[in-house]
């Protein structure tokens, strides 16, 4: 049976630096797309809002048509039992029945009235409405024209990284195995702590990468030996000597370049 080859802490440190690597790179791409995604999210809410608002208006317009047929027809109803009632005019046999039935007409005359003024106002509010419809039809054919731009952008942007962004997945899972759990979630905790999301940094001018504070001679020794994972006590940040760091980088940057 083959021996199961030993993982060593040097094997760790380069598998966390690619690790480091990899993710600065995603981090690169996404960067590139910068508010993008949420821009196009927003301007989908803001669409859907739109759309649910228009329907409303149409909704309303809808209603006021409706309105104004049942109007239309308590005219023909109240015109015909005018007519009725004048015809019982004729047949009318003393003053008692005779008063009744003009009353009865100016009833009719009333609801004549009332369902004509009601018909105008109906009317009006249809008209301002179909003016609020109008307005919110232009700003809405002006927000799904910036969607249909922002989207084109970014589809292009996702097209150009995708095959990038697959090989940069599958490199990360690879250089996982290497790692313990315990080691990737700590370089995981770093990377979220950190402005830049560097959890690793190369030793640079007797300094961890990107800091002013120097590292003893002593602990500089240590991490060139790469016999331990160590950190930077003042920002937490695990650090490998500038050699590694060189050779790691020369290797990524050969397989970022083949993508």
């Amino acid at each position: 049976m083959a021996k199961k080859t030993e993982v060593t802490v040097e094997d760790k440190l380069r598998a966390l630096y690619d690790l480091q690597l990899i993710d600065s790179r995603v981090d690169e791409i996404r960067n590139v797309r910068g508010e993008l995604p949420l821009e196009v999210e927003d301007l989908e809410d803001e669409i859907a809002g739109l759309d649910k608002r228009l329907e409303n208006f149409q909704q309303e317009v809808s209603d006021f048509d409706f309105q104004t047929k049942e109007q239309k027809n308590k005219i023909e109803v109240a015109k015909e039992e005018h007519k009725k009632y004048e015809q019982n005019l004729k047949n009318v046999r003393n003053n008692r029945e005779y008063n009744s039935i003009v009353k009865e007409q100016e009833f009719q005359e009333l609801e004549i009235q009332l369902a004509e003024k009601r018909i105008k106002e109906f009317s009006a509010k249809k008209e301002l409405k179909q003016e609020a419809i109008e307005q919110l039809t232009v700003k809405l054919d002006e927000r799904k024209k910036h969607l249909d731009a922002k989207k084109g952008e970014l589809d292009e942007i996702l097209k150009e990284t995708e095959k990038e962004e697959t090989l940069l997945a599958k490199k990360s899972k690879e250089f996982q195995t290497k790692i313990e759990e315990h080691l990737f979630q700590a370089y995981q905790k770093i990377r979220e702590n950190v402005k830049n999301g560097m959890a690793i940094v190369p030793i640079e001018r007797g300094a961890s990468g990107g800091s002013y504070f120097s590292i003893p001679p002593q602990i500089q020794m240590e991490i060139a030996s790469r016999q331990k994972i160590i950190t930077d006590e003042h920002s937490g940040r695990i650090l490998v000597d500038a050699e590694l760091a060189k050779e790691e980088k020369e290797k990524m940057n050969s397989i970022f370049s083949s993508k």
